[in-house]
């Protein structure tokens, strides 16, 4: 009477249809990791369902902005090491006077390229600036430097934009301006224009 509710030998499953389950279970987590985890995290589409679901470009996004990050952590923390060591006094020099200049400059940046444009500032000196694209974004950072002061990286701004402008007040004497990298897929033409008092232009 109290035995009534045992299975059978009948109803318990067999190990060889647990064995096929588990196989089955394991087929399964593997089609899902190759054609979804795969390309929405990292960008990886072996099959290319990724890119037919949309999952690919997901992925791309989220490593490129990744990337970004870890780059901008580093320089962040090259910056605050600079902050860090016991402050160079600026030589007493004389301020040569710099007349007011004016250029325009291009530079077209394949794919993940990037590229830096810099003119020669003294402290205190201010350069009006405007910079847009052809097409998509640009990554930039605005920044300054100097051999003379051990100065590695001086940051004033960063970000993603289609199109920015503004005034560039250097804070020592150095090199100062923009970098840019294109992120997009396609080739990408970025035009500056530039008007103040800065002694030369260059591309890195």
């Amino acid at each position: 009477m109290y035995n009534s509710n045992i299975p059978s030998d009948t109803e318990v499953p067999s190990t060889g249809k647990l064995l096929k389950s588990t196989l089955l279970a394991a087929a399964t987590a593997g089609v899902l990791l190759v054609t979804v985890v795969m390309p929405a995290e990292y960008g990886i589409d072996p099959t290319g369902a990724g890119k037919v679901l949309g999952l690919t470009r997901m992925g791309e996004i989220k490593t490129s902005l990744a990337e970004e990050a870890a780059k901008d952590a580093a320089m962040d923390k090259q910056a605050v090491a600079i902050v860090e060591e016991a402050p160079q006094p600026e030589p007493e020099v004389a301020q040569e006077t710099v007349a007011t200049q004016t250029h325009e400059m291009s530079v077209t940046l394949a794919p993940d390229e990037g590229t830096e444009i810099k003119v020669a500032m003294q402290k205190g000196a201010k350069v009006d600036y405007v910079w847009e694209t052809d097409g998509g974004k640009a990554n930039f950072d605005v920044h300054g430097d100097s051999k003379e002061l051990k100065i590695n990286y001086q940051s004033y701004s960063k970000g993603s934009s289609q199109k920015e402008e503004g005034t560039l007040e250097s804070a020592f004497n150095g090199s100062h301006g923009w970098f840019w990298r294109n992120r997009t897929k396609e080739p990408l033409t970025i035009t500056i224009k530039t008007s103040g008092e800065y002694s030369s232009i260059k591309r890195y």
